[in-house]
């Protein structure tokens, strides 16, 4: 017997489901080279502008000079470093909270978080749009699974009734590719009625929402009793990479000690946390970003309503398109290209069958010139999309 991958890939690409990577050729930023083609890109979680920022950039680069290219060992051996540990402590200062830990990536943050905290006998309740990291943790713990219906505390009071040992509930603060918000505060008041924990990946929160950045937590007034376990990422509205966790002294320590992803993992480049320390100090104090891109967020909705497309219920950056039909999605994608401008096709399995989209994402580097040259072409190009069943 062999593995017969070619006949897999075969089925994928006939489905419309095919991926392929594009070469990004020049830094992040509206403006990108892609393929040997310059386009207007609308799919960036760099939220805030702040990848390329010159600052940032020359905070990478004092930080190599002083501190190396690379972490060296795991943060447990000899790879915990001065500016890691002072991005922890502004990054707890920042949210809020007595201590937090960095992690290599998001995902890794997830995996850690989730089967630090729980394991055989526990039970792990979350939403069903989570994102793949937060899915994936939830079933490599060993703890009871079990997914409520998306945004639903009525599912999830129904879940918590049979849950068994330490329970975690778990859910995006802004959902990846539907760009809407958890309503938090319900959530709370249901996990807390059990003796629930509620864990947060605020992935996509973090740097766009609150007055100062601080995201959904800020967005809704969340503090530690509230909202125990906190997750963010440094590599959408930072501009930077890895991700932290946020929480108690308790907590923190306990994932130390028990985080396999953070125990067994080389650190960061020290210069990277030198670099995520200037963009921090650019996302919490200059407040007309997030105002500009608000705006941004607003023209976009306008524009978008007036074509006649189906868009979803946000108002974060994240703007998906709703076409339904993963060929179409891909057709429109390619039309908007031909025109110059590079809009992402989601579909399955990122997203449910039937639900294929456009994931527009608008970050503070646009202009609105730039916006209304995306809603100029979708105007151009959506009336011409084959029907479903041509």
């Amino acid at each position: 017997m062999t593995f017969d991958l070619r006949a897999r890939l075969e089925q994928r690409r006939a489905a419309d489901l095919y991926r392929q990577r594009p070469l990004l050729q020049s830094p992040q930023g509206p403006e990108v080279v892609v393929d040997g083609q310059a386009l207007l890109a609308f799919c960036s979680n760099d939220y805030l502008g702040l990848a390329n920022h010159p600052e940032v950039i020359a905070a990478w680069r004092a930080g190599a000079e002083r501190w190396g290219v690379g972490g060296g060992a795991s943060h447990l051996v000899v790879g915990h470093s001065t500016p890691h540990h002072e991005l922890e402590e502004a990054l707890a200062a920042f949210t809020g909270r007595p201590r937090a830990l960095l992690f290599t990536t998001g995902y890794m943050a997830n995996l850690g978080a989730v089967t630090a905290l729980v394991g055989q006998g526990d039970t792990v309740l979350q939403d069903r749009l989570n994102h793949a990291s937060l899915l994936d943790a939830g079933l490599l713990s060993g703890a009871r699974f079990s997914r409520y219906l998306h945004n639903d505390a009525d599912s999830l009071d129904k879940r918590l009734g049979k849950a068994e040992g330490n329970t975690l509930v778990v859910t995006d603060g802004v959902f990846s590719m539907d760009g809407d918000i958890a309503d938090l505060p319900e959530l709370v008041t249901r996990a807390r009625s059990k003796g629930a924990w509620l864990m947060v990946d605020d992935a996509h929160g973090f740097g766009t929402l609150g007055r100062h950045g601080g995201g959904v937590a800020e967005h809704f007034g969340l503090g530690l009793e509230d909202l125990p376990v906190l997750v963010g990422t440094l590599g959408k509205a930072f501009g930077t990479a890895g991700a932290f966790v946020a929480g108690s002294e308790d907590l923190i320590e306990s994932l130390v000690q028990f985080a396999r992803p953070y125990i067994y993992t080389t650190s960061q480049p020290p210069a990277l946390a030198c670099a995520t320390l200037k963009s921090l100090s650019l996302l919490r104090d200059e407040h007309w970003r997030r105002e500009h891109l608000a705006a941004l967020i607003a023209q976009f909705r306008r524009g978008a309503e007036a074509i006649g497309l189906q868009l979803m219920d946000s108002f974060t950056p994240i703007q998906p398109i709703l076409i339904g039909d993963a060929g179409r999605a891909m057709q429109l994608s390619r039309m908007l290209r031909e025109r110059g401008l590079l809009v992402t096709a989601i579909r399955p399995p990122t997203v449910p069958a039937g639900s294929a989209r456009l994931r527009v994402t608008l970050t503070a580097a646009h202009s609105p010139a730039q916006v209304q040259l995306l809603l100029n072409a979708l105007a151009e190009c959506y009336p011409l999309l084959e029907p479903v069943d041509a």
